[in-house]
């Protein structure tokens, strides 16, 4: 109801009574404003809160002409803020459509055409049986069999994988043993789909200075990378080793960087699951709360996703750098900048990705006192690539068992065992610029060949008439034959280089290692 005032005559009203009605009056109309506001306040609020929006036109033919028109801008603070709530719209949209297809990311796994392939590459692979002792061939009619029932626990999120076998493979540097963890083909052909589908994902935001493990990049190109890099006058290098990556790899950590691009929950369920199941060894199974044992497909993927933090991290700071795998140089133009680099970067790998350097294989040092993926360089200010020491060690080492087991045998089946080998290491190192290593490599070949010979001629007399026979003269293959040194001696002498000479391997099919460098250092 209104309020109303009472008015006295202006004759008979007092000047303290007309003072009272008008006070009363100026009351009366405040509260009424007073309520207004009041009542208007939550449609004034909604007004202010509502973003901003393009009027519509009185006109239908205004309708084309104003969509053309950019949207109108309000000021706020001090600045524009334009199509605020039409750009939060298009990025909820952007986001809930691109959410759908990461919400089906294992429908897209289990896709048909995505599992041939996976199955295909498995078979090629080979490789040994897992726990159930399935191999590759089974593998087809195995799934022919129960795939209806793995699909449905994989959409269901209910699948568990089986247990991985342990082996032990000595390290290449001979100091103590590598673990490998077996997966079963079922496992290995479900890791690869995972593998095909979320590769694609991830590999387009690595960095530029990884190598590993990624499609249309390889050792060569990291070689490569690296001699620019101390090309370009960084000629002090932090070599870093992890201590025990693979087995010590965080769970919890490298989920969290899966789950950033990866929002199908059955997905990270699944790897969640590869991570954690148990090792078996000796019959028994051990769970593991660590690791990523090399030996499955995915296992690669996942060590390029957690120490994708670590490349940006470099590529932050503005550091030259090339990692392959858990193998990591940073390249720097001092020693004291590499030693601050070194300190830095444990801290960073410990706190953040739960990673420790060994020190004891890691160094600040020059690039020609140290290997990388079995390379070295020159110390000339041009470096040029060289073979390690270490590998020509590693290959001797490899062939060594080759030819003690060619002492019973025809030399020519020893070579033709040796030759895939010597090739394949060649072809390794063809990006080497100095030949030393080859030479040796060939020299010490030919020599051990002979001394295989000369084993085989075994008594004095044998190696008499076998030295007669090769063209040596009376006397002195009598003095050769009688001599009384031991095989390795005389593998180098003269009269078993006359007797045997190098024309002699190369028809029975020894390869240079020299030559072969040469054909393949001139190919495209």
């Amino acid at each position: 109801m209104e309020r109303r005032s009472r008015v006295l005559p202006r004759e008979t009203c007092s000047p303290a009574e007309r003072l009272a009605t008008s006070r009363g009056g100026a009351k009366g109309e405040q509260e009424s404003a007073e309520a207004e506001v009041v009542a208007n306040a939550p449609r004034r609020r909604a007004e202010r809160e509502e973003p901003n929006r393009t009027r519509p036109s009185m006109r239908e033919g205004d309708v084309g002409s104003r969509a053309e028109m950019p949207e109108r801008t309000r000021k706020v603070g001090g600045g524009t803020a334009g199509g605020a709530g039409t750009d939060r719209q298009a990025r909820t949209a952007d986001r809930e459509k691109a959410g759908d297809g990461a919400l089906k990311l294992m429908e897209e796994v289990l896709r048909r055409e995505n599992l041939v392939k996976a199955h295909a590459r498995v078979v090629k692979n080979g490789g040994a049986a897992g726990v159930d002792g399935m191999t590759v061939e089974e593998l087809m009619p195995y799934c022919r069999e129960h795939w209806t029932r793995i699909r449905e626990e994989l959409l269901g999120g209910t699948y568990a994988p089986k247990p991985i076998r342990k082996v032990e493979i000595p390290k290449p540097d001979g100091q103590g043993k590598r673990m490998l963890g077996i997966p079963t083909v079922l496992d290995r052909m479900i890791q690869q789909a995972l593998l095909q589908v979320l590769e694609p994902i991830f590999d387009t935001t690595f960095s530029d200075g990884s190598f590993g493990f990624r499609t249309g990049r390889g050792t060569h190109g990291a070689v490569r990378r690296a001699r620019r890099h101390m090309t370009a006058g960084h000629r002090w290098v932090v070599d870093l080793d992890l201590e025990k990556f693979f087995d010590r790899v965080n769970h919890d950590v490298l989920m969290s960087r899966l789950a950033r691009k990866v929002k199908d929950k059955r997905v990270l369920l699944l790897i969640r699951r590869y991570l954690q199941a148990g090792i078996m060894e000796g019959g028994l199974v051990s769970p593991r709360t660590e690791g990523t044992p090399q030996g499955g497909p995915l296992s690669p993927l996942l060590s390029n996703v957690l120490l994708d933090e670590l490349d940006k991290e470099l590529e932050r700071r503005g550091h030259l750098f090339v990692r392959y795998a858990d193998d990591c140089n940073v390249y720097v133009k001092s020693k004291a900048a590499g030693e601050r680099v070194m300190a830095s970067l444990e801290q960073f790998l410990w706190e953040r990705l739960r990673l420790r350097v060994n020190r004891a294989k890691s160094a600040v040092a020059r690039p020609w006192r140290r290997k990388f993926l079995g390379y070295s360089v020159t110390a000339n200010h041009q470096p040029r690539l060289r073979v390690a020491p270490e590998s020509v060690k590693r290959l001797k080492a490899k062939l060594r068992p080759k030819l003690r087991a060619g002492r019973g045998r025809d030399l020519a089946r020893t070579i033709r065992e040796l030759t895939p080998v010597t090739r394949g290491w060649v072809a390794y190192y063809r990006l080497a610029e100095v030949k030393q290593s080859f030479e040796i490599l060939d020299e010490w070949l030919r020599r051990k060949l002979r001394c295989i010979v000369w084993r085989q001629w075994k008594r004095p007399r044998t190696r008499l008439r076998n030295l007669r026979e090769h063209g040596l003269a009376q006397a002195r293959a009598a003095i050769s034959a009688y001599n009384g040194r031991g095989p390795w001696w005389n593998a180098g002498s003269s009269h078993m280089h006359q007797a045997l000479p190098t024309a002699a391997l190369t028809r029975m099919g020894l390869t240079s290692l020299l030559e072969e460098h040469r054909r393949l250092a001139c190919s495209p």
